[in-house]
C-alpha cells in the first residue's frame, strides 16, 4: 500500500511540475491548492538539501587546499599609520582580505564592491569570535579611502596597498603588459598565521565566487522574481551605492 501511495505521490509531483513549468514559460505561475503546493515544496526541498550537502562537501575540500608560504613583506597605509601583513591578523590566526576596486586615480570606489562591503561591519565581530580578522584593501590613497568610507557610513579597517605589489601578487591588480581589459578586479584572499609568525596564503575567490558574500542576493533568490537581472546589459547594472538610491521615485 505504501509503495502504491509513493508512486501516486511521485506521479502527482511530476504532473504538477510539468504544469508549473509550462505556465512559467508563459510568464505565469500555477495557482494550486495548499496540498498541491506542499507536494511541490517538498520536491524542491529535496534539491535544497542536496545543495546544502554539496556546499558542505566543497567547503571541506576548500579547507584541505595546500598552502603557499608568503615570503614577501608588505606595508599597508591606514588611518592610524602603517601596518604589515602579520599586523592585519589583529591577534587572530586567520585573515580575510577583500580586494576592493578603488584605483589610485579613481574618484570613488566600485559600486559592486560597495554592494558587497555593505555587509562587512555586521559580520566582523562574529568572525573575530571565531579567530578571524577581516580587512579591506585598495590601491587608492588612505585619504580617498577614508573619505569614501565616511560617505558610506562604514567602520571596517580599510588600508591602502598602493605603492606595494600586494594586489598584483594576489591577482587583483594588473598592469598594461598583461593581456587583460582591466587593471583592477575584486577578490578575496585568505591567509593563515602560525604561532611562530609565518604567514601562508590558503585561498582566493573572484568573479561570481564573490556572490557567496552578498547577502542581498540570498534574499532575492527566494523571491518569485528572483534577481530579475536577465534583461540588464550587466547583472549588477541596477546596483547603486546604498546612499544613492532615490526611493521617492518609486
Amino acid at each position: 500500500q505504501r509503495t502504491k501511495n509513493n508512486k501516486a505521490k511521485h506521479k502527482k509531483t511530476k504532473l504538477t511540475s510539468m504544469v508549473h513549468a509550462a505556465l512559467l514559460e508563459k510568464g505565469e505561475h500555477a495557482v494550486v491548492s495548499r496540498e498541491e503546493w506542499k507536494v511541490a515544496r517538498e520536491a524542491l526541498l529535496l534539491k535544497e538539501k542536496e545543495l546544502t550537502r554539496e556546499r558542505e562537501r566543497v567547503a571541506r575540500a576548500r579547507q584541505k587546499l595546500p598552502w603557499v608560504k608568503v615570503d614577501q613583506s608588505y606595508e599597508f597605509a591606514g588611518p592610524h599609520g602603517t601596518r604589515t601583513l602579520p599586523d592585519l591578523f589583529d591577534g587572530c590566526s586567520q585573515l580575510i582580505v577583500y580586494h576592493f576596486m578603488f584605483g589610485a586615480d579613481w574618484e570613488e570606489g566600485c559600486k559592486s564592491c560597495s554592494f558587497l562591503c555593505d555587509g562587512v561591519d555586521g559580520v566582523r565581530p562574529h568572525l573575530k569570535a571565531r579567530d578571524v580578522s577581516l580587512v579591506v584593501v585598495s590601491t587608492a590613497s588612505p585619504d580617498k579611502l577614508q573619505a569614501y568610507e565616511r560617505r558610506l557610513g562604514w567602520k571596517f579597517p580599510w588600508y591602502s596597498c598602493g605603492g606595494t605589489s600586494f594586489n598584483k601578487d594576489f591577482n587583483a591588480t594588473f598592469d598594461n603588459t598583461e593581456d587583460v581589459d582591466w587593471k583592477e578586479v575584486a577578490g578575496i584572499s585568505v591567509f593563515f598565521k602560525t604561532d611562530d609568525g609565518t604567514v601562508y596564503h590558503t585561498y582566493n575567490s573572484f568573479a561570481r565566487g564573490l556572490e557567496n558574500f552578498i547577502l542581498t542576493y540570498d534574499y532575492l533568490d527566494i523571491l518569485p522574481k528572483g534577481r530579475d537581472e536577465e534583461k540588464l546589459h550587466e547583472p549588477m547594472d541596477w546596483v547603486k551605492r546604498h546612499v544613492d538610491y532615490d526611493f521617492t521615485k518609486l
